[in-house]
């Protein structure tokens, strides 16, 4: 090989070493930003959503070495477990057909807004869980906690989306699954009083709600099973910090260009002035 490129021994093998601490260097650069990335996600980001995060940050690096990297590391995500049921679905309540039939991509905010329930154990008792999501941006938009699951609790956060939200020109659809605090005669009056379009998941078939259940997939992987709360009060305050400045404003989402909620929408309402003004 020296002959062929017309060099010396000594000065081929010196350019290797040469190659060798360069490239130990750029491992070195590359996963001091990983560790600083993977504290950043509160120890949950994995290898996509970390590249993503290097090339954000305008350093250009293939996946698999970001996943050679972290392995090396010892940077584990921390793996979701399978959707479990949580609400009753046997009760005399009319029942919505299922309008949204898993179409969870729209074209802008507040077109669709999916919902579901969820629970927390505590030392005191067990805290309830309800959250409204916008699909365009998958951004929690209204959200609720109490130490029951009656009807008040999702219609809390019916009344917090529809207090910072404004539905979309073309309609709002609301999608949940067939539980009786959704099917209930006072949710339906106030969705029908809001202008919304109902929609239900059908009968113990979770994929019908994917998105609002792997948010709560995600709180549970990266919140609720790596900790205990002490009381109902203590639980309330991590968990709004968790929704309002971690899920919503820097969780990045592989299904959003691997950006925040927040940084989605604010994406996507600068293209729009931008069109509006050319």
């Amino acid at each position: 090989m020296c002959r062929v490129l017309k060099v010396t021994r000594s000065g081929y093998y010196a350019w290797c070493e040469r190659q060798g601490s360069r490239r130990a260097k750029e491992n070195q650069i590359v996963s001091e930003q990983m560790v600083d990335i993977f504290e950043a996600s509160r120890g949950t980001y994995g290898s996509p959503r970390i590249h993503a995060a290097l090339l954000a940050r305008g350093i250009k690096i293939g996946l698999n070495r970001v996943a050679r990297l972290m392995t090396q590391l010892g940077l584990r995500a921390r793996v979701k477990r399978k959707f479990k049921a949580t609400t009753d679905s046997e009760h005399p309540f009319p029942i919505a057909d299922n309008v949204l039939n898993r179409e969870f991509k729209t074209v802008e905010p507040d077109r669709v807004w999916v919902a579901d329930m969820t629970y927390i154990w505590t030392r005191e008792g067990w805290l309830y869980l309800a959250v409204i999501i916008d699909l365009f941006s998958r951004r929690v938009v209204g959200w609720s906690m109490a130490d029951h699951m009656r009807t008040e609790l999702v219609l809390t956060a019916l009344k917090a989306a529809l207090g910072q939200r404004n539905a979309s020109p073309e309609g709002l659809m609301f999608h949940s699954d067939r539980g009786s605090q959704y099917a209930s005669a006072d949710y339906q009056r106030a969705l029908q009083a809001a202008d919304i379009q109902c929609s239900m998941s059908r009968r113990a078939n979770c994929w019908d709600n994917a998105v609002a259940e792997s948010c709560f997939g995600t709180l549970k992987t990266e919140l609720v099973h790596s900790r205990s709360f002490s009381d109902l009060a203590e639980a309330k305050t991590v968990i709004a910090e968790w929704i309002e400045v971690f899920y919503n404003r820097q969780r990045i989402h592989s299904t959003i260009d691997f950006l925040s909620p927040v940084q989605f929408e604010d994406k996507y309402w600068l293209s729009l002035k931008q069109s509006i003004a050319a």
